[in-house]
């Protein structure tokens, strides 16, 4: 008996540490993720987005992963003043960017969600503060990602 709940607290442990670091806390979701306040200097070079050509296997399997990429081709300033709610900025990203510098965009339906609607935004001259703060209001999480991959 004291060796099976040795055993099932030993279980729990591991179990705890070892996903510990992807759980998103209390504290994260009260937390606005990474993000810049301005747009990028002027003359100020950016990371490129990956090409749609760039994605294939897994990243490419939807029509709206590789439209969500060129999508944040067409509006990279406003994505630099973006949070993305995905919490990678604790994997180093700085904004809703840094998710389509490499495949991470593909992956991640959050961040593509929030790309179509950041674009859609944008489409109707709402400012980069306005789109942020309607990130920060969780809108973003009614984006349709069938729906949208179909816009221009």
């Amino acid at each position: 008996m004291l060796k099976r709940r040795v055993m099932l607290g030993f279980l729990i442990t591991v179990t705890l540490a070892v996903s510990a670091p992807w759980a998103i806390s209390a504290e994260d979701e009260a937390r606005v993720p990474a993000y810049h306040q301005k747009a990028p200097a002027k003359g100020e070079k950016l990371p490129p987005i990956l090409g749609k050509e760039q994605l294939w296997g897994t990243n490419d399997q939807y029509p709206f992963q590789s439209r969500s990429y060129q999508v944040a081709a067409k509006i990279q300033p406003l994505l630099y003043q973006m949070p993305c709610y995905c919490y990678c900025d604790r994997m180093g990203h700085k904004s809703l960017h840094s998710c389509f510098e490499g495949t991470h965009g593909a992956e991640c339906s959050t961040c593509m969600k929030e790309v179509f609607y950041t674009y859609q935004m944008s489409k109707q001259h709402k400012t980069a503060a306005q789109i942020r703060k309607g990130i920060i209001a969780g809108e973003w999480k009614q984006i349709d990602l069938q729906s949208a991959a179909q816009t221009n």
